[in-house]
């Protein structure tokens, strides 16, 4: 069978459909024209699909595809409930049998969670993958880093893996010493296919902001063997994800360390709704608000000394991407000299495009994680050695210690979030 994008597979599409339309024009029974006509109409609607499949570079093979249906049947999925998932037997235990820990030490873990925000009341979709170190020995009392991946729009958090291939990527980056291991979060940011809420709290609506940068990475620091979010935290994202990394990345400064954005974009657009389906205002009208969730302007406008994250753009030469990409990189190197763009030759907007332009990311990120997760465990050390207080007791400001009482931030956003946040 030639592949979705391959010419064979259109060429083989077109003269199924003209061999059906000439039984159609020959048939001398009704009965059999009306077979043709709707047998013709198999052939007519693969081929719709398989152009915009190509032409936004989504599913390069029939496993892929075959893979991504697979994905929303088989997964194995969990509700982690008050317990601190801080090994490989802890997740074990939380999944029973489904999971063989060898298997993962070698190969690393897929995992599937149903995530509800305290402060924002959402339910989302989240897939976790654990890298193969986090099941090893040697790595028995390492804290992880973490990377929240947001797709674009329409997409699913499990593009991340079916289309992209960035479990792959990473693995081989890691054993080629181009990369170094940190868990990939890939929650689901609009909550449907046909839904775009762009990582906005809604007015009237959803807030995915609230969920993605408080709720989200609280219910996880508590629960996996992760640092609280702070610089060991990273965010990235394509097309409406690369905005979502940008705008969460300046929103939430303090959370997040480092931020990627490939092909994103730096202004809010609509809000795509569904029941019905409707486009409306993120922000019900208010310019306020509008400015505040701007990227381009919000960066020039944060108060000196505001935390924000060490940014990576990426994109190809659509003219678009690159005029907005060049125009944020010059803004925020007011503030953060030196930051990385990566231009990809006669790239597009498509996954064509990211899927080459995150290995580079990938390196660039995961080391600087590392150093970051390496930082604190010397500080810990330190306050160990120097500490008056008992032992187990202190911790890095935001980071939780060994043995301390897990740190648990306030579910409620600080006076600047609830300020460009506040909810209706």
């Amino acid at each position: 069978m030639p592949e979705p994008q391959s010419t064979a597979f259109f060429v083989l599409m077109m003269v199924i459909f003209g061999a059906l339309m000439c039984w159609l024009v020959l048939a001398k029974h009704l009965v059999f024209r009306v077979l043709a006509a709707c047998l013709a109409f198999i052939p007519a609607a693969l081929f719709g699909i398989a152009a915009v499949n190509k032409y936004y570079d989504y599913y390069q093979t029939w496993n892929a595809a075959f893979s991504d249906i697979k994905s929303n049947q088989g997964v194995p999925t969990g509700t982690v409930a008050g317990t601190h998932v801080s090994s490989a037997r802890g997740i074990s235990q939380l999944l029973g049998n489904s999971i063989y820990t060898k298997l993962a030490a070698q190969q690393g873990f897929t995992l599937q969670l149903s995530v509800y925000g305290q402060a924002s009341h959402l339910t989302r979709a989240v897939y976790v993958y654990l890298p193969p170190q986090y099941f090893q020995p040697n790595y028995r009392n390492y804290r992880f880093p973490v990377l929240e991946l947001i797709h674009g729009y329409p997409g699913q958090p499990q593009d991340w893996i079916t289309v992209i291939g960035i479990t792959t990527i990473l693995s081989d980056l890691i054993r080629q010493g181009l990369a170094r291991p940190v868990i990939l979060v890939m929650p689901d940011a609009n909550g449907g296919r046909g839904v775009s809420l762009q990582c906005l709290n809604q007015v009237g609506g959803p807030q995915d902001a609230t969920f993605l940068a408080l709720d989200l990475p609280s219910y996880l620091s508590h629960r996996l063997r992760v640092w609280s979010p702070g610089r060991t935290w990273a965010i990235a994202g394509y097309s409406e994800g690369g905005f979502c990394a940008a705008n969460l990345g300046l929103q939430y400064g303090s959370r997040f360390g480092f931020a990627g954005v490939l092909s994103g974009y730096f202004q809010p657009m609509r809000n795509q709704l569904a029941n019905p389906p409707r486009r409306v205002s993120p922000f019900g009208g208010s310019k306020r608000l509008l400015n505040q969730n701007t990227p381009s302007k919000e960066v020039a406008y944060l108060p000196p000394g505001s935390p924000i994250p060490q940014f990576w753009i990426g994109t190809g030469t659509d003219l678009a991407d690159l005029r907005a990409a060049q125009i944020f990189r010059q803004l925020v190197e007011v503030r953060q000299p030196g930051v990385v763009l990566k231009v990809m030759p006669g790239g597009g907007h498509a996954m064509s495009t990211w899927r080459v332009l995150v290995p580079p990311m990938l390196e660039w990120m995961t080391p600087k994680l590392a150093l970051n997760v390496q930082f604190n465990e010397n500080l810990i050390k330190r306050l160990a050695k120097h500490s008056v207080k008992k032992p187990g007791t202190y911790h890095v400001k935001g980071q939780p210690s060994p043995g301390a009482v897990p740190f648990r931030p306030s579910p409620s956003p600080s006076p600047r979030h609830r300020t460009r946040h506040q909810r209706h």
